[in-house]
């Protein structure tokens, strides 16, 4: 028997990593908010089954949510992107076969296993992950990485099937059948709206639409999309994630800034996450691109953008050294009297540390290179931030608005969750 696709899917990822430290929050309404508290981009099923929507904006909604007595969260990455790790961790351990396609989904390949079927193997697995990671996940089966995304959501959305659907054990055409076309992996909306103009409103639909059609009317990706709904794999597991061509670091402020000290501070430190996450993937970037922008919403102040690119002399993943190319260059951009809303900073040119071109009349910084080594081994072991550039300031207190993260729980000491056990008094 072929090897089939199982969709690992963590379910609201981003509440369930608010639940995992604090067990009051369980069968609450739970809605985890955007950068600088700005929307709503993550809600338990308590909160989607109150009406509330993706991407309302928080200050709309905000009574309402303190009215329905809704837990309300500032995002926390830190946290996120931890668990995130532990789960995939775990599945590459039970699997030999993983894909991570996000920080809350992983394709697998799945084999016939004797003595079971592939759906107890699945709850099997989904019990594993939810006993060691404490994270509830649904999981999709199918022929086909498109087809195991429609067993997934199906999954998730119907409570009888205990969170694992196989989809080639069933009716495939009339599950498509109603699957809105617009639900299926790698159409997207626009398209959907097209396809809608020429009658294609499910996932059969689109399925059953003829060759020639199919050629004319959609792109390479479309049709490998409906080749895999007809069951025939064109998208394989990519064991290794494809390589970067830039990383980014950019963040609206808490309040308006209008102080270059203070925009100085702030693109340090995003220079300084950019480049942590450069050396982590063992890449060095040849360019940077700068940028200072004001509120474009605001109606009483002209926008300003600025932007500047600097091409580096050689390639770097340093913090000191784009650190000292980008504070010049924000200098450049700032116009005083203007009141600025987010900075920036863009990595790109990136190419394998491997790949390092030595400069014939400049050796490299071996000193450098090994205090950003040392630099990064104080920081994993006792926290980020440990140790900083004395540019990225301390206070900092431009930065976004988080009035209602929670703990860093697993990647800062001072943060751990501390249990107390009430002792007896064995003396009067």
């Amino acid at each position: 028997m072929s090897k089939l696709f199982a969709l690992v899917d963590c379910n609201n990822f981003y509440a369930s990593c608010e639940r995992l430290f604090n067990p009051q929050l369980i069968g609450r309404p739970v809605v985890v908010l955007s950068n600088n508290d700005g929307c709503i981009i993550a809600r338990s099923n308590e909160a989607k089954a109150l009406g509330i929507s993706m991407g309302t904006p928080y200050f709309k909604c905000e009574e309402r949510l303190k009215a329905q007595g809704v837990e309300v969260f500032s995002s926390n990455y830190a946290l996120y992107g931890d668990i995130s790790s532990r789960v995939m961790s775990l599945l590459r351990r039970l699997e030999p076969e993983v894909e991570v396609y996000s920080i809350d989904e992983a394709f697998l390949h799945l084999s016939a296993i004797a003595g079971t079927t592939l759906t107890d193997y699945g709850r099997e697995l989904r019990q594993t992950l939810r006993r060691w990671t404490g994270i509830p996940v649904s999981i999709g089966i199918g022929s086909t990485k498109t087809l195991a995304k429609v067993a997934g959501h199906l999954a998730k959305k119907n409570e009888a099937l205990q969170g694992v659907f196989d989809i080639t054990t069933a009716d495939v055409d009339a599950i498509l059948s109603r699957v809105a076309v617009a639900e299926v992996w790698g159409i997207g909306r626009r398209l959907a709206q097209r396809l809608a103009l020429c009658g294609v409103t499910t996932a059969l639909d689109l399925k059953n639409c003829g060759d020639g059609w199919l050629r004319k009317n959609l792109s390479i990706t479309g049709l490998r999309t409906v080749m895999e709904l007809r069951g025939v794999s064109c998208l394989g597991l990519e064991s290794c994630p494809v390589s970067r061509k830039s990383i980014a670091s950019s963040k609206s402020f808490g309040y308006q800034v209008d102080s270059l000290a203070e925009l100085n501070e702030a693109l340090a430190t995003y220079i300084e996450q950019a480049a942590v996450r450069l050396r982590d993937q063992n890449l060095l970037a040849n360019s940077l691109e700068i940028s200072l922008t004001t509120n474009r919403f605001s109606k009483t102040a002209a926008h300003y953008c600025g932007r500047k690119v600097i091409t580096l002399s050689e390639a770097t993943a340093s913090t000191t050294v784009l650190i000292r190319h980008g504070l010049p260059a924000l200098a450049g951009l700032y116009k005083p009297g203007l009141r600025y809303q987010k900075a920036g900073v863009v990595l790109f040119g990136l190419v394998p540390e491997s790949f390092y071109q030595a400069n014939l009349f400049r050796p490299r910084d071996h000193k450098g290179h090994a205090l950003m080594v040392a630099v990064d081994s104080i920081n994993g072991k006792w926290g980020r931030h440990t140790i900083q550039h004395a540019a990225a300031g301390f206070a900092k207190p431009w930065k976004n608005r988080q009035q209602q993260k929670s703990p860093a729980y697993t990647t800062s000491w001072q943060e751990l969750p501390v249990v107390k056990a009430s002792l007896p008094v064995l003396w009067p």
